[in-house]
């Protein structure tokens, strides 16, 4: 047996009950009507996408604290790297609009993000989502706006680092 086998962390059952529960809640206080209307304004942002590289069109919504929703999509440079992701643009319209000058860093409340794919926001977006909330309600639909997964920021990105580990 390794000595660093003491530092294995897998999630406890206890930890996923308690984020299921907090799920639960959120997605209660959100309520069914916002929920389908984020869904429904990242599916119609989506039709506004410009991917002529990929031809693959995403649209996200942002809930902000004060109820406020942000929509945007992806638009893609011939330099991969200079892409605007749709979830990442959507982040950067609500910080434009004042959310983070008007509640502070932490105003994410939930995405929403419309594609034909099975996966959630990728790896960079998981990141700037975690810049403007310690955990938040991640909703992934299809483009028929049929929701297919419901998770956490928590779950999408475990041991991540934001600003709170900067005291921020």
């Amino acid at each position: 047996m390794s000595a660093y086998t003491q530092f294995i962390r897998i999630t406890k059952s206890s930890e996923t009950d308690k984020e299921r529960q907090w799920m639960e809640k959120a997605l209660t206080d959100i309520g069914d009507a916002k929920i389908r209307e984020m869904v429904a304004l990242a599916k119609k942002v989506r039709l506004n996408a410009y991917p002529p590289y990929s031809k693959y069109f995403v649209g996200a919504s942002v809930l902000s604290v004060s109820g406020t929703m942000y929509a945007s999509c992806n638009a893609e440079a011939v330099s991969w790297s200079d892409s605007d992701h749709a979830e990442q643009s959507a982040v950067t319209k609500a910080v434009s609009e004042g959310e983070y000058r008007k509640h502070g860093r932490k105003f994410i409340v939930a995405v929403a993000v419309v594609h034909p794919g099975d996966s959630g926001p990728c790896g960079h977006c998981r990141q700037v989502i975690a810049e403007h909330a310690d955990n938040a309600i991640i909703i992934c639909a299809k483009p028929d706006g049929n929701i297919h997964t419901i998770t956490s920021l928590k779950l999408l990105l475990p041991l991540a680092f934001t600003p709170t580990d900067l005291k921020m």
